[in-house]
């Protein structure tokens, strides 16, 4: 199978659909790879990176949408790549159709077939490619809260973890999943009380 790779287009979104890594498994399973030029910049992974393990770089996203009998993102397709996707063609992405009923029209149009990676689930009925991304929000979390407690951006100037004579914050953590898994733990490390309602 012809896998492409495009550049993503979504505002502050720069992580890309595989890594060099993942190309070379794939090629060495008898597929064959295009990359968008630029495509891994946004994660420190250069057109050479790929290359070496024996990837193709082409020029645009149309290239590799014309091209490519499977599409690899990170993110839901924007307007515009969705007008490029095709009959027969294969996406293979996060959708999060939900809230975008714009995007579900436009990937029924396309006629390509599109699979969400959050939907994706494995003998035990499991979300194998939604759990870590789940596991990364719980983890962030923590930092955001942080962020939102600073003085600066108009929280009381409270630090989690307090410093030598000023007590470390209390905690409350909301919901459930490995979400709440990674924050639980994060928030506990950090906070004098950490309080957790599932």
């Amino acid at each position: 199978m012809l896998i492409g790779i495009p550049k993503e287009i979504k505002n502050h979104e720069y992580r890309v659909g595989l890594t060099p890594a993942s190309v070379r498994e794939l090629l060495a399973h008898g597929h064959q790879v295009i990359v968008e030029s630029s495509a891994g910049e946004g994660v420190g992974m250069s057109d050479e990176d790929y290359r070496s393990v024996g990837a193709e770089i082409v020029g645009s996203a149309k290239d590799v949408f014309d091209s490519a009998e499977m599409i690899i993102k990170v993110k839901e397709p924007q307007p515009q790549e969705c007008e490029m996707l095709r009959e027969g063609q294969v996406l293979f992405t996060y959708l999060h159709l939900a809230p975008d009923p714009k995007q579900t029209e436009l990937l029924q149009r396309s006629g390509c077939t599109a699979i969400a990676y959050e939907t994706v689930t494995d003998a035990r009925g499991q979300l194998p490619l939604l759990s870590p991304m789940s596991e990364v929000a719980g983890r962030m979390s923590i930092q955001a809260g942080a962020h939102c407690l600073e003085k600066a951006q108009g929280g009381r100037g409270l630090l989690l973890g307090g410093v030598p004579g000023v007590a470390p914050a209390n905690v409350v953590v909301i919901g459930g999943g490995r979400c709440w898994d990674q924050c639980t733990a994060n928030g506990c490390w950090y906070g004098r009380k950490c309080h957790c309602f599932r």
